[in-house]
């Protein structure tokens, strides 16, 4: 093996080399985003993000609101943190607030003064948790009325609708243990109700309640207890369901209103990146900038004006947030004669079943809703389409009914306040609820579903003889008529996409033989609970309708053809 001598210098061997384009800016984030997706995986779910679309409807804005209040109210509640002081110990008040120096409070009550009086701002921030904490009840409970009257909650969503529902509940048991954590007159007034409703659980009250005081009320317990349930445990459990619930909005494609182009299998909107990202962000801070004009501009809960708790200048007329006015109202309908005492112990049922048991069954049933009514409807098919709530006439009325009883037992809770300012007897205010709580769901059920069943036959006829033109036409022989526009293939589509089922018909009662067929009770409650929900119904117009009406003499009155086309509709109601 030999070697030979190159004749060329190193300056020569480098004149052919190009020198190295330095990393652009682009560049740069590419090879950061490589590096990070090598080793974390994210390129693909966040491509499949940045591409999912969002329909665009204001009503879906609801869900929005309870996501920004509750943001706004863990980015505030983590400032208040830094100055409140969780104890029931007591000091004499040394703050800037004059009427209150010197006076023996707790340390709670104190550093909420302080907040409020002694910290840039603090005032501004305390109000602002409140009125989100606040927002955040209104909206949550608003946007469940929105899916549950446009049937948003079937599958394959029944597991989402329970989320929802718990968060509403423990957003009702985080609001109540929000405002008792200053111990001034009114939340302190609210604890110790809380504990008397606690010692009404039977067999267990009394236990129950020694275990969250730690003693005897008040003791020095609960404000400790109550802080690390407000800021720690529900928070924690409230974000984890949040996220959950969002995933699973992320997971099945997100639902939309009938319309062209819109099935089960699509969704028309806009995508994640940039459009929805930049106007959910604008919502937000919109939604920051009302909740900030009104705390900035209307007082909620001045503390001061209360005065620290103290159990013997309990107030009159004292009332609950309007989240837990429904179940105070319960409390004050229900009768003396339901406290009784057996086996040698007093059961305080007219306490327990309205300030105790109210609350969980209400969520319960709401909660099993969906599975009720896909074993009524015996529909097992996935729905990605909303409805109008026009077109479930029996659903919309269940829910309406159940909205005007909440807002009896709501308007219950202020008995007292009406009496004195209506000069009335107490105990008639009183009787007259507890008819009204009976009579007005039935009632609003009833008006509810005709109005329902009203709108769909006014959809009906304004499909086959089109929209009032105000146009008068005399014919040759004298005859007047009003000339009708036919409507356009968009307005037409959605009068008529939508199902109308028929009541399940009952199976044969027996076998061959003659024998009971099994499960024969299950199947006739079911047969009668689906007759309930589809006897009264009004069916979609049919092409063969629409051309029957536009070919029998209605073409006089219609303006322009008609588009057969436009009538899209499930093979069920042809």
């Amino acid at each position: 093996m030999s070697t030979t001598a190159s004749g060329r210098t190193a300056a020569d061997l480098r004149a052919d080399d190009t020198a190295a384009a330095a990393p652009t800016g682009n560049g740069r984030v590419a090879a950061t985003a490589g590096w990070v997706d090598e080793r974390t995986g994210l390129a693909k779910g966040t491509a499949y993000l940045m591409k999912k679309i969002f329909p665009d409807h204001w009503s879906f804005m609801l869900g929005e609101i309870a996501m920004y209040s509750m943001i706004i109210c863990l980015l505030t509640g983590v400032f208040l943190s830094f100055w409140f002081v969780p104890s029931a110990g007591l000091i004499p008040y040394a703050g800037s607030y004059l009427p209150l120096q010197g006076v023996v409070m707790s340390e709670a009550y104190s550093s909420t003064l302080a907040i409020s009086f002694d910290v840039r701002g603090g005032l501004l921030i305390r109000q602002i948790h409140h009125w989100a904490a606040l927002m955040f009840c209104v909206a949550i409970t608003v946007h469940m009325l929105r899916v549950f009257l446009t049937g948003a909650f079937r599958k394959p969503r029944e597991l989402n609708w329970v989320i929802g529902t718990i968060l509403s509940m423990l957003a009702i048991v985080e609001g109540f243990a929000g405002y008792s954590l200053p111990d001034d007159l009114l939340s302190g007034t609210g604890i110790r109700a809380a504990e008397g409703f606690i010692r009404s659980i039977p067999l267990i009250g009394s236990y129950t309640s020694y275990l969250l005081f730690g003693g005897a009320f008040p003791g020095e317990a609960i404000i400790p207890r109550l802080y690390s349930l407000h800021v720690l445990l529900l928070p924690a459990v409230l974000i984890g369901l949040f996220t959950a619930h969002i995933v699973l909005v992320f997971l099945h494609k997100h639902t939309q209103f009938p319309g062209p182009g819109r099935t089960n299998e699509n969704v028309v909107g806009y995508p994640f990146m940039p459009v929805y990202t930049a106007k959910a962000g604008g919502f937000f801070f919109m939604v920051f900038g009302v909740l900030t004009l009104i705390s900035a501009l209307v007082t909620i809960n001045p503390i001061w004006a209360y005065g620290p708790y103290d159990p013997s200048p309990v107030t009159a007329g004292a009332q609950p947030d309007w989240y837990m006015g429904f179940a105070d109202g319960a409390l004050r309908l229900l009768p003396g004669f339901l406290e009784f005492e057996l086996f040698g112990f007093t059961w305080s049922m007219n306490v327990f079943l309205g300030a105790v048991a109210l609350i969980p069954v209400i969520y319960t049933v709401a909660g099993a809703y969906p599975f009720i009514e896909a074993w009524v409807t015996g529909d097992k098919r996935e729905h990605h389409l909303l409805d109008r709530p026009r077109n479930a006439p029996v659903r919309t009325g269940l829910g309406m009914a159940a909205f005007s009883f909440y807002v009896v037992l709501m308007l219950a809770a202020g008995n007292d306040i009406m009496a004195i300012k209506l000069s009335l007897s107490i105990n008639d205010i009183t009787v007259l609820f507890r008819l009204l709580v009976f009579v007005v769901p039935v009632l609003v059920f009833w008006v509810t579903k005709r109005i329902c069943l009203s709108l769909q036959r006014h959809d009906r006829e304004k499909v086959l003889h089109g929209r009032e033109s105000g146009t008068i036409i005399r014919t040759a022989d004298g005859k007047f008529f009003e000339r009708h526009e036919d409507l356009d293939e968009f307005d037409r589509f959605k009068l008529v996409a939508f199902e109308a089922p028929a009541p399940i018909a009952l199976e044969a009662l027996t076998d061959a033989n003659g024998v009971d067929a099994k499960a024969i009770k299950k199947a006739k409650r079911r047969a009668r609970l689906s007759s309930f929900y589809f006897k009264d119904r009004v069916e979609p117009v049919s092409p063969a309708e629409l051309a029957a009406a536009h070919h029998h003499g209605e073409h006089e009155s219609i303006s322009g053809g008609s588009t057969h086309a436009a009538i899209k509709h499930d093979k069920h109601n042809d």
